[in-house]
C-alpha cells in the first residue's frame, strides 16, 4: 500500500485548463473518489496519476517517490477503463495473464497468481471461456481482475460501472470495495455517479472546472456540504436565500422571506452579521405535522403534487409562491388530505447555512 500526495498539479490542453493547482492527499490502502460533472478534470487528475498525462505545473508523489515524469510501465500501478479492453481472442485466463506475462513472471507463477486472482473476484469457474461469453457484470470482474493480477501499488477505476445496468451496478459497488480491501490496496475512483460515491467511497473529492472544492468522508460531504455546488451535486436540497442576523459559534440564525432559520455553519469564519446566506435543507430532513405552532425552522403550507414510492413519498409542498420538496418516510400526507395546511419543520443540525 501506498500514500498519493498531489502538489499544486495544473494542466491545460489548448485554452482549457483541466487541472488548476490540485492539491490531494490519498492514504495507504484508501478507496478515494474523485466525483464531479462532466468536464470537471477528475478523468485528467486520474490519467495524470497513471503517468498517461505529464502535468505542466506541480508534483505527483507515491510515498515518497516523485512519479511526475516517470512513465505508466514504471509506476506499478494498475488502471481499469469504462469499456473493460478485454481481449476478445483470448480466454479469460489469458486476459488476466497478459500483463504478467509481459513482465516476464515464471509460467507457473503465472498460472497460480491467475487462479488466486479470478478466485478473489469469483471467476474461477470461468477461466476457459471467451469475453463474449460472459455478461457485462463477468467481464467487469475480469477486467478487475486483470488490474489486480500484477500486484499494484496503486489501482485507478475509470468509471468502470458505468456500461452496466441498475441492478449490476448495485451489487458491483460492494464488490469493488471489498476486493479492493482485500488485495490492500490503494485505490482511486472516478465516478459521477453520486450514490456510488457515497455508498463505498472511504473519502471523496469533489471537483469542479479543474479545482478541487470540497473533500469530506461521505457522510461529512452529505451533511456538511462546504457551498451550493457541493450540495446540489450529492443529493438534493431546498434553497432559501436570506440574511444572516447573528452567529453563535458554529451556528448562524437567517433572516428569510419564509421566516427565521437557525442553522450549523458550514465553514467557520465564512459568514457575519448582515451578510446574505443560504439556507440548505435536504428533503428527508422535513418534518410534516399538524401542529401549526409559529417558531424557527418551521413554514406552513400544503401538500401539492406528491409521487409515492411505497416506503417514502416525495411531495411538492407550497409556502406561498414558493414550492419546497420534500420526502415522507412511511407517508401519510398527501394532497387528499383533509387538513388543508400543514407545518414542516427541520431539527437545526438538519439545517446547513452556506455562503450566498
Amino acid at each position: 500500500m501506498i500514500s498519493i500526495q498531489v502538489k499544486s498539479v495544473s494542466k491545460a490542453f489548448g485554452a482549457v485548463m483541466a487541472l488548476d493547482g490540485v492539491n490531494l492527499q490519498v492514504e495507504p490502502g484508501e478507496l478515494f473518489f474523485l466525483l464531479g460533472p462532466s468536464g470537471c478534470g477528475k478523468t485528467t487528475l486520474l490519467r495524470s496519476l497513471a503517468g498517461f498525462y505529464v502535468p505542466d505545473q506541480g508534483e505527483i508523489y507515491f510515498d515518497k517517490e516523485n512519479v511526475t515524469k516517470k512513465p505508466p510501465h514504471k509506476r506499478n500501478t494498475a488502471m481499469m477503463f469504462q469499456s473493460y479492453a478485454l481481449w476478445p481472442h483470448m480466454t479469460v485466463a489469458q486476459n488476466v495473464a497478459f500483463g504478467l506475462e509481459e513482465r516476464h513472471v515464471d509460467k507457473a507463477q503465472i498460472k497460480r497468481q491467475v487462479a488466486e486472482t479470478l478466485e478473489s473476484v469469483r471467476m474461477g469457474a470461468y477461466s476457459e471461456r471467451m469475453p463474449s461469453e460472459l455478461s457485462g457484470g463477468q467481464q467487469q470482474r475480469v477486467a478487475l481482475a486483470r488490474a489486480l493480477v500484477i500486484k499494484p501499488q496503486c489501482l485507478l477505476l475509470d468509471e468502470p460501472l458505468s456500461n452496466l445496468d441498475a441492478h449490476l451496478r448495485l451489487e458491483m459497488r460492494t464488490e469493488i470495495r471489498r476486493v479492493a480491501k482485500e488485495h490492500k490496496v490503494t485505490t482511486v475512483y472516478v465516478t459521477h455517479d453520486q450514490k456510488e460515491a457515497l455508498s463505498i467511497a472511504d473519502r471523496l473529492a469533489i471537483m469542479d472546472a479543474g479545482k478541487i472544492v470540497q473533500i469530506a468522508t461521505p457522510k461529512q460531504m452529505y451533511c456538511r456540504p462546504k457551498n451550493t455546488h457541493v450540495a446540489r451535486f450529492i443529493g438534493e436540497s431546498n434553497f432559501i436565500s436570506g440574511k444572516v442576523i447573528d452567529i453563535k459559534a458554529l451556528r448562524a440564525v437567517v433572516e428569510t422571506a419564509l421566516g427565521v432559520f437557525e442553522g450549523v455553519l458550514s465553514q467557520e469564519g465564512v459568514l457575519s452579521v448582515g451578510q446574505k446566506a443560504i439556507v440548505s435543507i435536504r428533503p428527508e430532513s422535513w418534518i410534516l405535522s399538524e401542529d401549526k405552532a409559529p417558531g424557527i425552522n418551521r413554514v406552513e403550507g400544503s401538500v401539492g403534487q406528491t409521487l409515492y414510492l411505497g416506503e417514502i413519498a416525495q411531495h411538492e409542498f407550497s409556502v406561498g409562491d414558493v414550492k419546497l420538496k420534500l420526502f415522507e418516510l412511511n407517508p401519510k400526507f398527501n394532497q387528499t388530505t383533509k387538513v388543508s395546511r400543514l407545518s414542516a419543520y427541520a431539527n437545526v443540525e438538519d439545517v446547513v447555512i452556506l455562503p450566498d
